[in-house]
């Protein structure tokens, strides 16, 4: 009955829904029948509700499963051993009471039930009577946000549409109940004992309770930890095991079982495999696709390790999955989630070694299908299987199929797919699979194939590959080797006439040298006259190139390595006759664009060769030996070109002189000051700067045009020629005087700023706007210049204003408003947080911090400071004060340092960096910022301490500033390895290192780094310049954490030799160690050909280690002690491992930063560029580049006895005893050749006309596999020949039937 029953009904174990007042009811008419009912709500589904209720009540759930509830158990149904008994992780097991409530069989009770019965039905259409209500009004409101504008409505909108879904949803879980509760009414029997019942009856695996009743009968809303993962599990495997249901049932049950294995991630580690992967194969033996790829999916998410993998192939998933993979397209579904099948074993350790070449063989096919959805995916898989195991790869016939796509251009992903060649050739073991890294050098067929008609999105991906292989060294080692034939062949592809590829490899050239533009490139491109930009553009004040210097001095601590890295780059491309492909396109370019962008790009590579190589390489380019002929000759037709070109070249150089941002030569992202950025990136042009001493008549026309005087209206205000009189004119006392007391221009102005005019404190705060805020900046800033402006600012009500705004956000002024000027609103939304900025002007002199003392504006200040919920107030006035003077503002940045909330104490600790790294005046504010930043240390957040900490660091690139850090001994024990490199800055002076020593720090942080930190520094330096390669800063920004965020990458990290060598105290306890004839003994027994990880960063460690040492001046005599230079470039020119001599090139780089280290490398052939005053820039070059880019071959030689197993396993698939079995196999295998495949294919459907029964063979089967994985055959061939098998075949593979009775009729 119940069996009958549940087949009837297409609710499941997992879908039904509690009853309404989730009470648990019985009817009972025998005390035999109490315990079946017991059993029967033990074992069944207990899902929550939407409410989270209970949905555990005894006939509130109704099976489906069958025949399954038969009291004996079926073959292969689940059983207890899918999970051990003490393993239940997320429930208190339930103690074995039975129903926790007595049942009474009698009349009486029955009618009681009755009565509950209809009280329930009454709860639910009373539910769903508030829920229609709720479902109405939430569409009329859905409806009036429609009429309005989408875009204002959008977060409105989808919340209102969320709700509505949800009330669908609750609308049909109360429908459904209340059908459920009649249906009780009407079949109040009791269901009998399940099977499954029984076997979790007093286990540790029964559901557990969701909730306990309450007094009024509501079920406790329970937590959806507390659902029992296995009995979950459990249940939808025994709801598997029926057959003969549509598609949709089985996918959703597996779709269920997915979701458990998300929630639980530990349940798979747990899986009893029999059961599990029985019901797994019967959905992978299904005629729905839709049921295969929910199997697939499954079997993925359960896959937990090795192990698990290797037991789901036995049940043959690779004959499966090959199967699948060559189905037509309409099996798009189940193809899709083979390959993601196949994918999931790349995600597990070793995984890809469980990965058959059947399988890989069949990627392939995918793979060089041309019009296959699933290629790009194909070819993916294989370039993750070549990074992880390439023997495999190849011997699959995988590199044809990556090579062509390379070839081809077509794939997206194009850096990936070079970027899993250029792991493989980094190391002889994986190198030997590729023919000498030719397959490299398919990306540049897009651009060297002249004659074909190349899309523009080949051309694109072939140029992102071209940029990932010249940002790496196996990359620039392939297109560099062979006199840079490879490079070569790319420069003369500038030869065609194709506008588009000639830029894209222009584009490419900039990228590769890692040149930026100058801001005005783009107009210079549009043609407009170089000449202006010496005025347009913004020059540097005298005060610009002090700090400029500054900074250049700075960078002798710094070296960066993408700079050397660029520079070895720029010298192979000149090799191959850079110049000369540059200078032919200037002259046969018609399209003036490119032609300039050329130019721009030969002008930008002669002023990086000038100062990033050597002397005797950068000299004879400087001449342009393809422009000058042409140019001093008159009796050329490219005369007048060659003439032009040189000009404009010249005039660029002279440009880029003028108006060159700061950035030392080391490294693109050189720190910019606030201060500097303004004046450098958004200073007024010199032209439109009027003269300060013009006559009265020209001011008074001046004021007149500015339509101050015509009108208050201050829209109509010419704002940017009131700036450009702010800064000229009015800077003269006379003409200040005269529009102070001579006309209403000062009055109107400084009005126009007065908060009680309600003007400038309520304009909307955008960008444009803040062009009152400068002028406003600007007007002060010139008024406090001259007496008579300062008196003016004293008596005008501007300041009494501004003090009166500030009482009404002190708390402790006694002053109240309605709408303060500097609430929260008004400063997000309007100009009034510009106050502040005004304020700023007048803090940075005296006379002005005695005009804000005058309105008490500083005991403000304190009690703002004080307020927890105005951080943005708070931000407001920090960040816009000047703390150069002593005043109270010091000790307000003090206290906002020490007493702040967390967010308050970082902000003002990185204000202090602008004082203490801002240029040679920092120098005065020494002592001050360093006593705030080192008690910053102290502070109980380990954030804030980590600011002070770099910005210590940076600021004891100064002499003065490490001086005095040092003086105050602060105590950086309890902060670790946070204050290791600040505690490394001073190392660098004598009385850093007597303080450190003082403290037993040295001797115990030179054990550390010469037992392992040497090697964690390895990865330091690798992960920096995977960063400075991978990693983009957003453009066109110059914020502060930007610039402190890129710095460093690409920069040599601080190491502690370094710091120790530049001290003759370092060098004394570093010569006492031994330590650096340890590392030059480590680096002299290395063998070239050394393949072992464990070796290969040993060696790296130690050749940083001198490298750093070798650095500094004063580690020349441990340089000459050992000869270590020589060893150094015999790794860099001959060493196997390709990043190995990048490694030793980068470390031979720091050795020639240093005068001896430099004239070492000179005797072994090597040179690196000098600046003006003769010190070495640590750019260092061999004399000969085919030195670096030799590279040994590698014989590919595959194990014999592999090779000699292969030969057999073909031989023996492809022979058979019967004649007609032969003839079939032998067909099979011609499907391979290109040649034969067709008439193979028409003799094998004749053969399955006349012996259907041959393909219903398991062992011709087999043999087929077996063929179709020795050897390549195209997807096409791959389909057919598998195709011409019975699907029963397949299952009688699977299920391991016996097949011999068929064999013996055949």
């Amino acid at each position: 009955m119940a069996s009958g029953h549940s087949s009837g009904t297409s609710a499941t174990p997992t879908q039904h829904r509690a009853l309404g007042d989730g009470r648990k009811t019985s009817i009972a008419h025998s005390q035999e029948d109490n315990a079946a009912a017991a059993t029967w709500n033990d074992g069944a589904s207990q899902q929550s509700t939407r409410n989270g209720r209970s949905a555990s009540g005894g006939s509130s759930s109704i099976s489906t499963r069958g025949a399954s509830l038969a009291p004996f158990a079926q073959p292969g149904s689940f059983s207890s051993e899918l999970k051990s008994m003490n393993t239940s992780r997320s429930v208190t097991p339930r103690p074995d009471t039975g129903f926790p409530f007595p049942r009474v069989a009698n009349t009486a009770e029955e009618n009681e039930a009755t009565a509950k019965t209809e009280q329930r039905q009454a709860a639910i259409r009373d539910k769903i009577a508030k829920e229609l209500k709720i479902k109405m009004g939430t569409e009329n409101m859905l409806e009036a946000l429609l009429a309005k504008n989408l875009k204002q409505t959008k977060e409105q909108r989808l919340r209102v549409e969320s709700e509505l879904s949800s009330s669908n949803r609750k609308l049909a879980q109360l429908h459904h109940e209340l059908e459920e509760e009649l249906y009780r009414a009407q079949h109040p029997s009791t269901p009998p004992r399940s099977r499954l019942s029984g076997l979790f009856r007093g286990s540790s695996m029964r559901s557990p309770s969701r909730g306990t009743d309450s007094v009024d009968g509501e079920v406790e809303d329970a937590d959806g930890e507390t659902e029992s993962p296995t009995y979950v599990l459990a249940e939808t495997l025994q709801a598997l095991e029926i057959e003969g249901m549509a598609p949709d049932y089985y996918v959703e049950r597996a779709n269920s079982l997915v979701d458990l294995f998300k929630r639980h991630p530990t349940l798979k580690y747990d899986l009893e495999w029999f059961v599990f992967g029985q019901r797994v194969q019967m959905m992978l033996l299904s005629d729905s696709r839709e049921v295969v790829a929910a199997g697939y999916r499954l079997t993925r998410y359960a896959i937990a390790d090795r192990a698990s993998i290797r037991t789901i192939r036995t049940l043959h998933t690779d004959e499966l999955v090959t199967l699948s993979l060559v189905k037509e397209s309409k099996a798009s579904i189940e193809r899709e989630q083979a390959l993601k099948f196949v994918r999931a074993f790349l995600d597990v350790k070793d995984g890809v070694h469980e990965i058959s070449r059947a399988v890989v063989r069949a990627i392939v096919s995918v793979a060089e299908h041309q019009e296959d959805r699933l290629r790009n995916i194909s070819i993916m898989t294989l370039a993750e299987i070549l990074t992880k195991d390439p023997a495999l790869l190849s011997y699959a016939g995988g590199m044809s199929a990556l090579h062509d796509a390379l070839a081809e251009g077509t794939f997206g992903a194009s850096e990936s797919l070079i970027g899993s060649f250029l792991h493989i050739m980094d190391t002889p073991h994986r190198r030997k699979h590729l023919q000498k890294g030719r397959e490299l050098e398919a990306v540049l067929t897009p651009f060297t194939d002249s004659f074909s008609d190349i899309h523009p999105g080949r051309l694109k991906c072939s140029a992102k590959a071209i940029s990932a292989m010249l940002k790496t060294w196996p990359g620039l080692l392939v297109l560099a080797r062979d006199k840079s034939h490879p490079l070569r062949s790319l420069l003369e592809s500038l030869k065609y006439p194709d506008p588009q590829a000639r830029e894209l490899v222009l584009e490419l050239l900039f990228e590769a040298l890692r040149i930026k533009p100058p801001s005005w490139s783009s107009s210079f491109l549009a043609g407009r006259r170089l000449t202006t930009y010496g005025r347009v553009s913004n020059l540097r004040s005298e005060a610009d190139r002090k700090q400029l210097r500054f900074y250049n001095e700075n960078d002798r601590n710094r070296f960066d390595l993408t700079v050397h890295f660029s520079a070895l780059v720029l010298a192979t491309l000149l090799e191959a006759d850079l110049i000369k492909a540059l200078s032919t396109l200037i002259e046969v370019e018609s399209n003036q664009t490119l032609r300039r962008k050329a130019t721009l790009l030969l002008a930008e590579v002669l002023k990086m060769a000038q100062h990033s190589l050597p002397h005797s390489v950068s000299s004879n380019l400087q001449v342009l030996p393809a422009l000058l002929p042409g140019a001093v000759r008159f009796d050329v037709d490219s005369h007048e070109i060659s003439t032009s070109i040189i000009y404009q070249i010249e005039s660029i150089n002279r440009t880029l002189a003028r108006s060159g941002s700061i950035a030392g030569a080391s490294g693109r992202y050189a720190v910019v000051d606030d201060d500097i950025s303004a004046s450098l990136l958004s200073g007024e042009p010199a032209k439109n700067r009027l003269n300060p001493a013009m006559d009265e008549t020209s001011f008074r026309n001046y004021i007149l045009e500015t339509q101050v005087l015509n009108t208050v209206n201050y829209v109509k205000w010419k704002w940017d020629l009131i700036l450009r009189i702010i800064e000229g004119p009015l800077t003269n006392p006379k003409r200040l005087e005269e529009a102070t007391k001579g006309s209403k221009f000062i009055k109107r102005l400084v009005g126009f700023y007065r908060p009680f005019k309600y003007r400038f404190s309520m304009i909307p705060n955008t960008k444009p706007n803040q062009r009152y805020v400068r002028a406003g900046c600007a007007l002060l800033r010139t008024l406090m210049q001259t007496a008579e402006g300062m008196k003016y600012i004293a008596d005008n009500k501007l300041l009494r204003q501004i003090a009166e705004c500030l009482a009404q956000v002190d708390r402790m002024s006694g002053l109240t408003s309605a709408a303060p000027l500097f609430s929260r609103e008004q400063m997000a939304g309007t100009l009034s947080g510009g106050y502040f900025a005004l304020l700023g002007v007048l803090s940075g002199d005296s006379q002005g911090i005695s005009m804000m003392e005058r309105w008490h504006m500083a005991n403000m200040f304190y009690h703002i400071i004080e307020l927890r919920d105005r951080s943005d107030l708070i931000q407001a006035l920090l960040g816009n004060m000047d703390f150069t003077l002593e005043s109270h503002l010091r000790v307000l940045l003090s206290k906002a340092l020490t007493a702040g909330t967390i967010d308050i104490r970082i902000f003002a600790t990185k204000l202090l960096r602008k004082y203490a790294v801002g240029g040679p005046m920092a120098v005065n504010n020494v002592h001050w910022v360093v006593r705030m930043l080192v008690t910053q240390l102290y502070d109980p957040d380990v954030s804030v301490c980590e600011v002070a900490v770099k910005i210590l660091e940076e600021a004891c690139n100064q002499r003065e500033y490490l001086e005095y850090v040092v003086k105050c001994r602060p105590s950086l024990d309890h902060l670790g390895e946070i204050a290791a490199p600040l505690l490394l800055r001073f190392l660098s002076t004598s009385v850093g290192y007597h303080y450190l020593d003082g403290l037993d720090y040295i001797t115990q942080e030179m054990d550390d780094w010469f037992l392992g930190r040497n090697d964690a520094y390895v990865f330091l330096v690798e992960a920096s310049l995977s960063r400075a390669y991978v990693d983009q800063p957003r453009r066109h920004t110059f914020a502060p954490d930007d610039i402190d965020e890129m710095q460093d990458i690409g920069v040599v990290p601080p190491h502690f030799y370094r710091e120790l060598a530049r001290t003759a105290e370092g060098c004394k306890l570093l010569e006492q160690s031994g330590h650096f004839l340890e590392f030059a003994s480590t680096i002299r027994d290395f063998e070239l050909n050394e393949e072992d990880p464990e070796g290969l960063l040993k060696v790296k460690g130690c050749l940083w280690a001198v490298g750093n040492v070798g650095s500094m001046e004063l580690g020349a005599p441990f340089l000459e002690e050992t000869e270590i230079v020589q060893d150094i470039v015999k790794i860099a020119e001959g060493a196997n491992v390709i990043t190995m001599r990048g490694t030793a090139f980068f470390v031979l780089g720091l050795i020639s930063r240093s005068q001896h280290g430099l004239e070492m490398l000179h005797e072994v052939g090597w040179d690196a560029a000098i600046d003006q005053r003769g010190e070495s820039l640590g750019f260092c070059l061999p004399n000969s580049l085919s030195k670096l880019y030799s590279l040994p071959a590698v014989p590919n030689t595959r194990d014999q006895d592999l090779r000699r197993i292969s030969r057999e396993i073909f031989k023996t698939a492809s022979t058979d005893v019967d004649p007609q079995n032969q003839r079939i196999l032998k067909l099979i295998v011609d499907m391979g050749n290109t040649v034969l495949s067709k008439k193979a294919a028409n003799d094998l459907q004749g053969l399955k006309a006349r012996y259907p029964d041959r393909f219903h063979s398991v062992d011709l089967f087999r043999k087929t596999l077996t063929i179709l994985e020795s050897h390549h055959f195209r997807l096409p061939a791959r389909r057919f020949a598998l195709d011409l098998f019975d699907k029963t075949v397949m299952r009688r593979v699977v299920l391991e039937e016996d097949s011999g009775s068929e064999s013996d009729s055949v």
